[in-house]
């Protein structure tokens, strides 16, 4: 049966309280839980009026959708979330407010709780025929690799059928779009969201009535070419770990300066990662074996230095005991501000620390992490401390404390890092030398083989 042609609806706005939310997002939260955020390609996006489905990859829980929350400031997107992620009360209040919708899934919530998806689709409908946008992860779940999993075709049911409930009169687009991450798990590191060419279906309507499938199929690899073009796509899963450790260390730096990218800013990071997984890949396609003993080589190295515990970057220029007493020296200098910094914001580390005892799978750590510092120890420590100081008469105080909780929070957040990478360095001094030897030099050869093979 046809469905009904319906009249063309006026997006909806965010109320008050999500318009709340979403400033409290972008002024305090974003700024502090991220280093850097970057947006490329954010004017290609159609705008709030047309119906769009929202298409990425699935990198990093909740925080993939909190940051198109926080971008998307023009409209009220909704987006579907797995529905154990709403069995917090708290929570569940929280992100439906932001637009989140359940999807049940049968191997996990089983066929009773599958049925329940009615009323989700029924609301992405809705929404499409108001011209919103409505964000899907077609891969079902998030990954802890920096690749790409098989798409669902749902999301394509859901962009067709707004078109079809429109009598195929009314343009829908799929907004192919990419997350990327400097770390997954930490805080005060980058993250981008990269758009690409949003994809009008209307010149597919006539051959959708006729062949549904083949036409979703043939849409669906347009949307992941353009995904995959878009994000860090390592398909070499059995050498995962040596291709990442090469990319993010200082072989990695040093290819990016090679080629002349910045490898401090995550834009051209990524395009250099991309290039150098692409060189990796065509050097084991012309010659497996060799790639093969290389790899086994990377393997021993980063697993001498994990043993050791120690930073790659030390093996670069000379660092022995006399840079080591000064960095100590520095970080005890420093020692009495983290003291008071820690002493104002205990909470903010304290509570993730906790509950991520709890959780397994790792990748939902930086969205605890996220997630307590959102709705529980920033607005204590830093809204509502500073208005009890203020009621108590303290005003000189209580803007102090508001000013400085930030600060406070980015200051002993690196301190704790600069404390890492201080136990890293004096590892170094004090292990054995021959042990230091032969892992530079295995270095050395490693890297030095690597540069002609890429080169050819």
């Amino acid at each position: 049966m046809e469905r009904e042609k319906q009249t063309k609806l006026k997006p909806r706005k965010r109320g008050f309280a999500a318009n709340l939310f979403r400033s409290y997002l972008s002024r305090v939260n974003h700024p502090l839980y991220f280093r850097h955020f970057y947006a490329t390609g954010r004017e290609r996006m159609p705008e709030d009026g047309n119906p769009v489905v929202l298409v990425s990859n699935h990198q990093n829980c909740l925080i993939d959708p909190l940051a198109l929350v926080f971008l998307l400031s023009d409209r009220k997107p909704r987006f579907l979330a797995r529905a154990s992620v709403f069995q917090n009360p708290l929570l569940n209040k929280v992100i439906r407010g932001l637009g989140a919708l359940p999807t049940y899934r049968a191997r996990v919530d089983g066929i009773r709780g599958v049925a329940k998806n009615k009323g989700t689709l029924e609301e992405v409908a809705k929404a499409l025929s108001y011209g919103e946008t409505v964000v899907l992860y077609p891969e079902g779940q998030h990954q802890n690799k920096r690749w790409l999993g098989a798409f669902s075709q749902a999301y394509l049911k859901m962009a067709f059928g707004a078109a079809e409930d429109a009598g195929f009169e009314r343009e829908v687009y799929v907004m192919p779009t990419a997350n990327h991450y400097s770390h997954y798990r930490l805080p005060r590191e980058d993250m981008m969201i990269a758009f690409g060419e949003p994809i009008a279906l209307s010149p597919y309507y006539q051959e959708f009535k006729e062949n549904p499938r083949e036409v979703m199929s043939r849409v669906n690899d347009l949307v992941r070419a353009q995904i995959e073009n878009l994000m860090l796509n390592i398909e070499d899963l059995d050498n995962y770990r040596e291709i990442d450790f090469l990319r993010t260390g200082t072989y990695g730096k040093q290819f990016a300066a090679k080629h002349s990218y910045r490898a401090d800013y995550l834009p051209e990071k990524l395009a250099s990662d991309k290039a150098l997984v692409a060189a990796l890949k065509e050097a084991s396609e012309r010659d497996e074996e060799q790639m093969k003993s290389l790899f086994e080589q990377t393997k021993k190295l980063r697993k001498g230095i994990e043993k050791l515990g120690i930073r790659e970057w030390l093996f670069e220029g000379r660092h022995g005991l006399g840079g080591l007493v000064l960095f100590a020296l520095g970080m005890l200098v420093g020692l009495p501000l983290f003291v008071a910094a820690i002493a104002a914001t205990w909470l903010v580390f304290l509570a993730p620390l906790v509950v991520n005892r709890f959780i397994r799978d790792r990748q939902f750590h930086g969205s605890i992490n996220l997630a307590a510092t959102l709705l529980v120890t920033y607005p204590i420590g830093g809204i509502v401390t500073p208005i009890v100081m203020l009621c108590c008469g303290s005003w000189a105080l209580a803007l102090g404390w508001f000013v400085g909780f930030p600060i406070a929070i980015i200051y002993a957040s690196n301190y704790m890092r600069w404390g890492q990478k201080l136990i890293g360095y004096a590892r170094f001094v004090f292990a054995k030398r021959s042990q230091i030897t032969s892992l530079a030099s295995l270095r050395e050869k490693l890297y030095g083989q690597l540069d002609k093979t890429l080169q050819k």
